[in-house]
């Protein structure tokens, strides 16, 4: 080890250390990558003559005097959308506003330690919204105006959970209690001075189909923007997105209107703002599947085509991305871990077997162990094959710095953690 790699893994702390000592070559190689690089460029799959698509794919959009460039939006999503996955996106490039895990209104109001940790952001994260639920209109009012008082540039009002547990309290169960609803709206308003915005479901089921009728009221009191999920509560995420129903709200108000659901790929996006006249694309599950998918939806709209990454660029998010996680010593990183390989993997070559080795580990060391000897015999593998060089080479990707812990600093960095998490 030379003195300057020697000096670069010091400044990435102790977790650093131990993912050197798991796999040198591998790590080192990343050291770009942990510092902040950009991805290599790989050929652009599909192009449409050197077409620039900029109208269709819009480059920016306005929530009153808030700028959002480009006008594509990390969606909320529980238990993914940390600071960590954040800022891998933001590094990535093509995102314009930030979103944080959808936050208990009760529990941000009773300063439960572990709801407060779900509000942590960087100042690199700009423009970012914080989400919150709840069905009291008192206490989300107070949950908002903590959340200004934190700092974000906006406060989202969740009314598309579809999950049980969250739809007895706020989340899509609202949209069945529209009165209850324009008492929240006014309370939430009259507390902040921040752009207020919603995210919506088309409604409870299929005979209660809402969205028009909710964005109308939500207009009507003052919130900002509406972005609209065209699945009702009781589809979850089954079935096909109605992007019908987000060209009705469109239509229907002159707030912004983001649309959200089955965009999966750059020309999924210019299809929806085409088809729906929405102002904004909402991306959620597709973003963890595929970080690279808000740079992909810019270079098309510039060139007409976009950069498939490669199995060495996925090979390097995903070890600095774990690396964060191992770092940040949160108490559910291997469960954090365990989930993001199962969306993150699916466009891994034989992504079935790494994630078979990812949930049977007990430890993050382990974990990093083993998806390092899953790309390596996928390398050998590939090499055998084709002739082809090492799938893990030195050349840096952009995903994001490690040396930022999830939910703010920690006074001791582990990298051991217990399954129970």
């Amino acid at each position: 080890m030379n003195d300057f790699s020697d000096r670069k893994l010091k400044s990435h702390g102790p977790c650093a250390t131990l993912l050197a000592g798991l796999f040198p070559l591998a790590f080192y190689s990343a050291l770009p990558l942990l510092s902040g690089g950009t991805e290599r460029p790989t050929a652009l799959p599909r192009t449409r003559g050197g077409h620039k698509l900029e109208q269709m794919l819009r480059a920016s959009f306005q929530i009153r005097d808030l700028t959002i460039r480009p006008a594509a939006i990390l969606a909320p999503m529980a238990g993914v959308t940390d600071t960590l996955f954040r800022r891998v996106i933001r590094g990535l490039g093509g995102c314009g506003l930030l979103m944080t895990e959808f936050t208990s209104s009760e529990g941000i109001t009773r300063s439960a330690k572990k709801t407060l940790r779900y509000l942590y952001f960087q100042e690199d994260e700009h423009p970012i919204t914080a989400q919150l639920f709840g069905a009291n209109p008192a206490v989300m009012a107070e949950a908002a105006k903590m959340v200004e008082d934190l700092g974000y540039d906006a406060v989202d009002i969740n009314l598309g959970c579809p999950a049980k547990k969250v739809v007895k309290c706020g989340g899509s169960g609202l949209l069945r209690d529209l009165p209850l609803l324009e008492q929240i709206f006014r309370a939430v308003r009259a507390a902040v001075k921040i752009p207020l915005t919603i995210k919506l479901r088309a409604g409870w089921d299929e005979k209660s189909i809402v969205a028009v009728d909710v964005a109308k009221l939500a207009e009507s009191v003052g919130v900002e923007a509406v972005a609209v999920h065209p699945r009702t509560r009781v589809q979850g995420y089954s079935g096909a997105a109605d992007w019908n129903v987000i060209a009705a709200v469109k239509q229907a108000v002159k707030i912004p209107v983001i649309g959200n659901g089955d965009v999966n790929r750059p020309e999924d996006a210019e299809r929806m703002f085409r088809e729906t006249g929405c102002d904004a694309v909402m991306i959620g599950r597709a973003a963890a599947t595929n970080p690279w998918i808000f740079r992909q939806m810019q270079e098309f709209a510039e060139t007409g085509g976009y950069t498939i990454p490669t199995e060495a660029d996925r090979f390097r998010l995903l070890i600095d991305y774990y690396g964060q996680i191992c770092a940040a010593n949160l108490p559910d990183g291997v469960g954090k871990m365990k989930q993001f390989a199962c969306w993150f993997t699916h466009s891994v070559g034989n992504g079935s077997e790494l994630r078979r080795i990812v949930h049977t580990a007990r430890t993050p060391g382990e974990i990093l162990s083993s998806v390092e000897s899953f790309f390596e015999g996928r390398a050998t593998a590939v090499a055998r094959a084709t002739g082809a060089q090492e799938m893990v080479d030195p050349s840096p990707v952009g995903a994001g710095r490690s040396e930022d812990p999830a939910h703010g600093p920690s006074q001791h960095q582990r990298c051991e953690a217990t399954l129970g998490t």
